[in-house]
C-alpha cells in the first residue's frame, strides 16, 4: 500500500501546522505501454517540392533523417543546392506574376481553407510523423501542434478576402516572393505560422525546413497538391545551413522570415544589410516565470512545469528562469521537485510519456555541457530518479536552485528541460532580474492581484506576458520579441502586416 510521508515544511505550511504530504507508490504499480498505432505513411525518400512537383536535387545528394527516440533512420531527404533554390525562386516568381498574385482574395481563401481541412483529415498521421521525426511526445503533437497548425490556416483563410481591414484607410498589396526558414522544435506549426499569413496576403513562398525535421514539411507538400494550388505558389527545399543561406540571400526574395537561434539571426542580418529586403526574425529567449507570494501555488507549479518541460524545453519562449518570491520559495521548490518526480521520460510514441527525446545528438551534448557548467559554478542540481531508454537522446528533467544571475545557466539559452530557480524580495527586484537578459521574447506572472499583473506587463521587456498561465497561443494573437529575441510579429493582424506593402 502507498505510504504518506512528510517533506520539509515551508514557512507557510509550518505556520499553518500542516505538512506537505506525498503519496509514495514506489514500484507498486507501473503504467502499461500505450503506443500510438496510427500509420505515419512515411516514404523511404523525400524529394524537393518545386513548381508543384516533387523533383530530385540537381546534385543527386540526399541525407538521412534520424528518429531521436531510437537513433533509427526514418527516411532520406533531398539536399538542395544553390541551383535548386534558384529553381524554386523562379517557379515562385512565375506563380506570383501569372496566378497567385493576380487572384482575388476570396479565391485564395478557398485554397487556404482546403489546406486546413486536409490537415485535419490526416491529423493523426501528421502527429505521428511529427513525433517520430522530432522526438516530442505524441500527446503534444496530437493535441497541440497539428490542431494549432490547422487553426492558423483557418484563421488566415478568413482574412484573405478582408485585407482592406488590415490597415484601414490604406491598401495592402502583396510583397511578392518571400523566403522562409523554420526551426526544428515545432516543424509543422512553424510552417503554418510562416505559410498562412504569406499566402493570405497573396505572396508566393520558398521555404526551408530544419535539416533534422524535414519530413512533415515535405509531407505537407502532398496537401498542397491535393488542395490544387497553382504550381510554384509554395516551394519546399531541404538542406543544411548553406541551403538556408541561399534562401535568405536570393535576389528574387522581397522578404525573408527566419525563426531560429539568435546567433544565426545575427549572421543573416549582417548578410542582408544594405539590401531592400523586408525582414522578420523570431529568435532565442530566456524567459522569466515570476511567482509572487499571493499566487495560487499549485496552479503555478503546473504552469512552471508546462513552461519549461513542454516539448523537452525546446521552446524559444520556455520559462527557463523561475523567479520566486522569498516567502514562498521553499514551498514552491518542494512542490516543484515532488511534481517532476512523476513526470514520465521515455518513448515519445507512448501516450503516457510527458518528456520525449531530445531532438538531436548535438542538442543533447549542448544541454549536457551547460548543466555541467551549472554544477561547476555551484548551483544545486536536482534530477528525479528515472530510467532512461537505452537508445536515443534523452535527458532527465532538471531543476537548479541557489542560482544567481552570474551563472551561465541563468544567462544562456539551454533549449532543453532545465530550469534555473532564483528568488526575489520586491517587485522591483523581480523586474530587474527578469529584464537582466539579452533576450525579450516572453514572461509569465503568477499573482492574485490584477493591478500587479498590469504593472508587470508594462515593466517587463518581453513581447508576450502571460498572467497566471503559460504557453497559451492563439492564431489571433501576435507573437514576437524584443532585443535579441528578434523583431516582427507572427499571428493576428500584426503578423499579416509583415507580409504586405501598404499603399
Amino acid at each position: 500500500m502507498p505510504t504518506l510521508v512528510q517533506e520539509k515544511k515551508s514557512s507557510r505550511t509550518a505556520r499553518a501546522g500542516r505538512p506537505l504530504p506525498e503519496l509514495i507508490f514506489g514500484d507498486l504499480w507501473e503504467y502499461d505501454p500505450a503506443p500510438e498505432t496510427a500509420d505515419p505513411k512515411l516514404k523511404p525518400r523525400y524529394d524537393l517540392f518545386i513548381g508543384g512537383r516533387f523533383v530530385a536535387p540537381q546534385s543527386g545528394r540526399y541525407f538521412d533523417s534520424i528518429n531521436p527516440a531510437n537513433e533509427n533512420k526514418l527516411a532520406e531527404i533531398a539536399l538542395a543546392g544553390a541551383a535548386d533554390v534558384d529553381a524554386a525562386y523562379q517557379a515562385a516568381a512565375r506563380a506570383q506574376a501569372d496566378t497567385w498574385g493576380r487572384m482575388p482574395g476570396r479565391e485564395r481563401a478557398k485554397y487556404i481553407y482546403r489546406l486546413a481541412r486536409l490537415l485535419q483529415d490526416r491529423a493523426r498521421e501528421f502527429a505521428v510523423a511529427e513525433t517520430m521525426d522530432g522526438g516530442k511526445p505524441i500527446k503534444e503533437s496530437r493535441d497541440f501542434d497539428v490542431p494549432m497548425a490547422a487553426a492558423h490556416f483557418f484563421y488566415h483563410a478568413g482574412w484573405a478576402d478582408k485585407l482592406e481591414y488590415v490597415a484601414p484607410g490604406r491598401r495592402a498589396a502583396p510583397l511578392g516572393v518571400v523566403g522562409q526558414v523554420i526551426p526544428w522544435n515545432f516543424p509543422l506549426l512553424m510552417l503554418a505560422w510562416k505559410l498562412a499569413p504569406a499566402l493570405a496576403m497573396g505572396n508566393c513562398i520558398v521555404l526551408k525546413p530544419a535539416e533534422t525535421t524535414s519530413i512533415t514539411a515535405l509531407k505537407f507538400a502532398e496537401l498542397i497538391q491535393d488542395a490544387g494550388f497553382p504550381p510554384g505558389v509554395v516551394n519546399l527545399v531541404a538542406g543544411f545551413g548553406e541551403t538556408g543561406a541561399a534562401v535568405m540571400s536570393h535576389p528574387v526574395a522581397a522578404k525573408v522570415a527566419f525563426t531560429g537561434s539568435t546567433e544565426v539571426g545575427k549572421i543573416i542580418l549582417r548578410s542582408l544589410a544594405g539590401t531592400e529586403k523586408k525582414m522578420t526574425m523570431e529568435l532565442g529567449g530566456k524567459a522569466a516565470n515570476i511567482v509572487f507570494d499571493d499566487a495560487p501555488i499549485d496552479q503555478a507549479v503546473e504552469g512552471i512545469v508546462n513552461g519549461i518541460f513542454f516539448n523537452q524545453g525546446h521552446v524559444c519562449c520556455a520559462g527557463s528562469r523561475l523567479l520566486v518570491h522569498e516567502p514562498v520559495a521553499d514551498e514552491v521548490l518542494a512542490k516543484l521537485r515532488r511534481r517532476i518526480k512523476v513526470l514520465r521520460v521515455g518513448d515519445p510514441l507512448d501516450k503516457n510519456t510527458d518528456i520525449g527525446a531530445i531532438n538531436s545528438k548535438e542538442q543533447l551534448a549542448k544541454i549536457t555541457a551547460l548543466v555541467a557548467a551549472g554544477v561547476k559554478e555551484g548551483a544545486e542540481l536536482y534530477q528525479p530518479p528515472c530510467r532512461l531508454p537505452a537508445r536515443g537522446y534523452y535527458f532527465r528533467p532538471t531543476v537548479f536552485s541557489n542560482v544567481t544571475m552570474s551563472h551561465r545557466i541563468a544567462r544562456e539559452e539551454i533549449f532543453g528541460p532545465v530550469l534555473s530557480v532564483l528568488t526575489f524580495r520586491t517587485l522591483e527586484e523581480a523586474v530587474e532580474k527578469a529584464n537582466n537578459t539579452a533576450y525579450g521574447l516572453s514572461a509569465g506572472v503568477w499573482t492574485d492581484k490584477g493591478a500587479r499583473i498590469l504593472k508587470m506587463s508594462t515593466e517587463l521587456k518581453a513581447g508576450v506576458v502571460w498572467a497566471n498561465t503559460y504557453n497559451k497561443f492563439d492564431p489571433t494573437s501576435p507573437f514576437g520579441g524584443y532585443k535579441e529575441s528578434g523583431f516582427g510579429r507572427e499571428g493576428g493582424r500584426q503578423g499579416l502586416l509583415d507580409y504586405c506593402r501598404l499603399q
